[in-house]
């Protein structure tokens, strides 16, 4: 059995760390089709912006659920079976969705197909970080390079077919699919730095400890009391709202406190600062990914190009950039990359919200250099700070941002659309406004939105004044966003301090860990095999 490092690695390795990339791949295939094909759910389905934002944040918060779920056990199943659950997620999520007949089997599909994903970066995350212990940032960095690959592959041939019926773009699916479920077949995991470290299962809670817990009990208990409409069907059953609340916050509490019983520790505060900065940074990435074709779906129109090539050219500079962010890792911090990012993100968000013809692309250009690092980047500080955490930890920090996206990001982004589009057609068109109006629910409360229906029935020469009104208002949306990397921007250089304070950011390194005595050994089992 012959030695390897991170320099120099055998087959099951290098097939193992592949085999990740592509798994990476694959969730990104599904968000760009889905991305680029709402637009033809809305004309099918007659879904408002509302409704296509919460199936478009349904393909990105029950990704929390399954990540954070399946590291409290990944490391007793093992990261081959849970592998096979996220592949039949996959599969089963593509065959709903191309057999859809409307607004909830879409939702179902999108929620199956976030599971998957969800599973998947349960998998790779802590794999990754634990074949290459002292370069984490770095190869994280690398691994998610597939996530924009994903979407600039996935986007170049769903652009590609045209108008072909979105079906067959759905199915675009089974090819990183299939890919990486050959490449892991058979594939040798390592025991995760924690259990090779013999770090207690207990001492891993306490580092997220009770208010982390809070944190990811409280969104997805409070998404799935909506998406079930819990409140509206006690009160048929006769309880009033405030004994909803009750039922719904009590249920909150409990789990929270059992959780801290157990442990006995609220969980690190740098962590706790951590995960609430994920909101935001995810909401300036993910949300905004999530939207940007249908946003800029008009502009584009007018220069003669597919709005899809917006997301796929950021997503192309993405790609490029994080194959290097070791070598940026070494010149500043990873807190300080952060903050620069945060930085550029917000300017390009402005700018994209006003550029029109060519500009597009430039302000593309700036904010897809914003948002390249942020996601890799924060693992990577995650498992360089919190090691004793293990999987958890460094997948509960992205189950928040999904969390955080899914449940308020994409949904607001899609809220303040509806709302701003409504009042601008009430100032400008005031008769129209009440004829083709209608009333919905959403997290934010009641709200007025243009319904499609209604607005196909006016004379055509109103409905493309009211189409300019909608298409205006929804680009600006994007300038309500960049509030989000200036929040991030002040956090970061919060954190910037506290590391001066303490002599320079450092990583910390478990004592005992395999890293610090011999070198990862590819072929060696451990209890996460498959």
């Amino acid at each position: 059995m012959h030695q390897t490092g991170e320099n120099g690695h055998d087959k099951n390795q290098l097939l193992l760390f592949w085999g990740c990339f592509f798994a990476l791949i694959a969730t990104a295939f599904g968000f760009i089709v889905r991305a680029q094909i709402i637009g033809d759910w809305e004309t099918e389905f007659s879904l408002t912006e509302t409704q296509k934002g919460e199936i478009l944040g349904v393909g990105l918060w029950p990704f929390a659920l399954s990540i954070v779920l399946f590291s409290l056990v990944i490391d007793k199943i093992g990261y081959g079976k849970a592998m096979v659950f996220a592949f039949l997620c996959h599969g089963v999520s593509a065959v709903m969705t191309i057999q859809a007949d409307g607004y909830t089997t879409l939702y179902m599909a999108t929620f199956l197909a976030a599971l998957g994903n969800g599973t998947v970066e349960a998998v790779i995350n802590p794999v990754v970080a634990t074949m290459f212990p002292r370069e984490k940032t770095k190869w994280l960095n690398i691994l998610h390079a597939g996530w924009p690959g994903g979407l600039v592959l996935g986007g170049v041939i769903a652009i590609g077919m045209g108008d072909m019926d979105w079906r067959y773009k759905v199915g675009l699916v089974f090819i990183p699919m299939v890919i990486y479920a050959v490449l892991l077949i058979g594939r040798h995991f390592p025991p995760n730095e924690r259990v090779a470290a013999g770090v207690s299962y207990k001492d891993m809670l306490k580092e997220a400890g009770a208010v982390g817990a809070f944190v990811i009990v409280f969104l997805m208990t409070s998404e799935v009391w909506r998406f079930y409409e819990l409140t509206e069907k006690l009160a048929t059953a006769g309880y009033s709202e405030t004994i909803a609340n009750v039922i719904l916050y009590g249920f909150i509490i409990v789990v929270t406190g059992l959780y801290y019983l157990y442990v006995r520790s609220l969980g690190r505060p740098m962590f706790i600062f951590l995960i609430l900065i994920m909101i935001p940074l995810a909401t300036t990435e993910l949300g905004t990914d999530s939207w940007i074709t249908d946003l800029m779906g008009p502009a584009m129109e007018n220069i003669g190009a597919n709005a899809g090539w917006v997301l796929v050219w950021t997503s192309l500079i993405m790609m490029v950039l994080r194959f290097f962010a070791g070598s940026i890792v070494h010149r500043i911090s990873p807190l300080g990359l952060l903050a620069v990012s945060s930085v550029v993100a917000c300017i390009g968000l402005l700018f994209l919200s006003k550029a029109t013809g060519t500009g597009i692309l430039l302000a593309a250009t700036i904010y897809g250099f914003g948002k390249t690092f942020f996601w890799p980047t924060m693992l990577g500080v995650v498992s360089e700070q919190f090691p004793k955490g293990g999987a958890l930890t460094l997948n509960m920090i992205a189950g928040v941002g999904m969390l955080g996206v899914g449940i308020v990001g994409s949904v607001f982004l899609g809220y303040i659309q509806d709302t701003s589009v409504y009042e601008v057609v009430g100032e400008k068109r005031p008769g129209i406004q009440s004829q083709i109006s209608v009333e919905k629910e959403s997290i934010f409360g009641d709200y007025h939105s243009i319904d499609p229906d209604k607005l196909a029935e006016l004379p055509e020469e109103e409905q493309v004044e009211i189409a300019v009104i909608q298409n205006t208002g929804k680009k600006e949306a994007l300038a309500t966003v960049a509030i989000f990397p200036v929040i991030m921007f002040i956090c970061y250089m919060i954190l910037i301090f506290y590391f001066k304070s303490k002599g320079g950011y450092q990583a910390e390194e478990l004592v005992g860990h395999a890293a610090q005595d011999e070198q990862y050994t590819g072929g060696v089992e451990g209890p996460a095999d498959a």
